[in-house]
């Protein structure tokens, strides 16, 4: 199979594979565990940010910073227009965010999520259109690599909740799982957008940097800081950061 493809479809089968542990977890993911886990999903995407997203970015702009920053405020910018405008409710949160809707708990957390999910496709798109201007393919299949294990306990803390609402764990699954498609076709999106506007690359890279700290910022790290056992959130982090930063570092050594 074409390693493009597959690196698209990566992060996906990540959320499915984390969506199904609803049918082997008890309703409610242990706060330690979601805490660690929430921190991990941060550490990976802080990292892809930078070294993945930012760095090649202000290379590819010839050391400029300029395409650079006007992209990431561009994502940032995008990701609050579309937190502003899209009803969702986070998990463990009671009030909803976005405008007045009257659709079901079930249906926002879905959007939350979905939301959530938009900038890791982004990311992914990007890095693989990159190639043709000198990322290298394992560097792109690293990230891809990277959101997908990232993407198996966001899975879990995606499905748990919408079984705890009281869904069947077949409707908690298939919610969970169905949250993740989007980022198939946010990496398709962004792929042709780039195919069609080559020169706009270091913003586009700079953008999904921008779209993914917005989530970890605004989302994340909220959630890791409430209550206890924060400390756990802080080393689950640094796990992540960690784990991301050595597999770009090491795949920009090796060719496919």
């Amino acid at each position: 199979m074409n390693p493009v493809i597959i690196g698209i479809l990566l992060p996906l089968s990540g959320t499915v594979l984390g969506s199904s542990f609803v049918f082997f977890m008890r309703k409610k993911i242990p706060d330690r565990l979601q805490k660690t886990l929430l921190g991990f999903a941060s550490g990976v995407m802080v990292a892809a940010s930078v070294w993945s997203l930012l760095i090649p970015s202000i290379e590819m702009a010839g050391e400029s910073v300029i395409p650079t920053s006007v992209g990431f405020l561009a994502g940032i910018a995008f990701l609050l227009l579309i937190d502003e405008l899209t009803p969702h409710l986070h998990v463990g949160s009671e009030k909803a965010e976005g405008p007045r809707s009257r659709l079901s708990r079930t249906a926002m957390l879905a959007l939350a999520v979905t939301i959530h999910n938009l900038p890791e496709g982004m990311a992914v798109g990007v890095v693989f259109a990159g190639e043709s201007q000198g990322l290298s393919l394992s560097a792109a299949l690293a990230v891809s690599i990277g959101i997908a294990i990232q993407n198996i306990p966001e899975g879990a803390i995606i499905s748990m909740p919408m079984h705890a609402e009281g869904n069947s764990r077949g409707k908690s699954f298939l919610i969970g799982a169905l949250s993740g498609v989007v980022e198939p076709v946010g990496s398709v999106a962004i792929l042709l957008l780039a195919s069609a506007l080559g020169v706009a690359l270091p913003y586009l890279l700079a953008f999904a940097a921008g779209a993914m700290m917005y989530v970890v910022v605004e989302e994340l790290i909220p959630e890791t800081a409430q209550g206890a056992h924060t400390n756990l959130s802080t080393i689950g982090f640094a796990a992540g950061f960690v784990l991301m930063m050595v597999m770009d570092v090491v795949s920009s050594n090796v060719s496919l």
